[in-house]
């Protein structure tokens, strides 16, 4: 238990594939813990007044790499904070290191089969669309998603919790993120 009592506990780290649902769960985590709850992705549109799919378009997935780095080294200054990722950010190595460095990671995990029911009418995830922000084929979404969460699973995988976030239920979800904190926080549950 050295390891989580030299963790810093004062922010929590939300990772997983696109809709996943950190940005679902993060609120409420955040306010079962008496947190704040920041969205990475919500900052950097506020900071660049555009959306992820036209930082995207208009600059590339690197440009806004670079943008997610600032972003997350500006939160590290802020405690008690649930922050959600966005889905590629650990595809960064800065960012795994600082994530890992300055808080609690919390992947949740959700199979490759729920992703694709999630996403498949979606238009607002810039790797999941064509170059004009159009629905992919099936068949071609499919091939990204999968391609995708082979890359990045091995990433989400280095976090200190793991919750299986393809429950129907919501709260079962939050419930169980919140007692594998307690760990690191000294909570009880509920």
């Amino acid at each position: 238990m050295s390891e989580s009592a030299a963790k810093c506990t004062s922010r929590i780290y939300l990772t997983g594939f696109m809709a996943s649902g950190k940005s679902t769960v993060g609120p409420i985590l955040a306010n079962s813990l008496g947190y704040d709850f920041v969205d990475v992705d919500t900052v950097i549109e506020a900071a660049q007044q555009k959306t992820v799919r036209d930082i995207f378009r208009e600059h590339g997935e690197q440009y806004f790499r670079g943008l997610e780095r600032e972003a997350i080294a500006a939160l590290t200054m802020r405690d008690n904070l649930v922050v959600a990722l966005g889905g590629g950010t650990l595809t960064d190595p800065v960012n795994l290191s600082v994530v890992k460095t300055t808080g609690i990671l919390v992947y949740l995990k959700v199979p490759p089969e729920e992703i694709l029911k999630r996403v498949q009418h979606r238009t607002d995830r810039p790797l999941l669309t064509g170059p004009e922000g159009e629905r992919l084929a099936p068949a071609e979404l499919r091939k990204r998603v999968l391609a995708l969460h082979e890359v990045r699973e091995p990433l989400y995988n280095n976090a200190d919790i793991v919750v299986m976030a393809d429950e129907q239920r919501l709260g079962l979800t939050v419930d169980r993120v919140v007692k594998l904190l307690g760990r690191f926080l000294r909570i009880s549950p509920g």
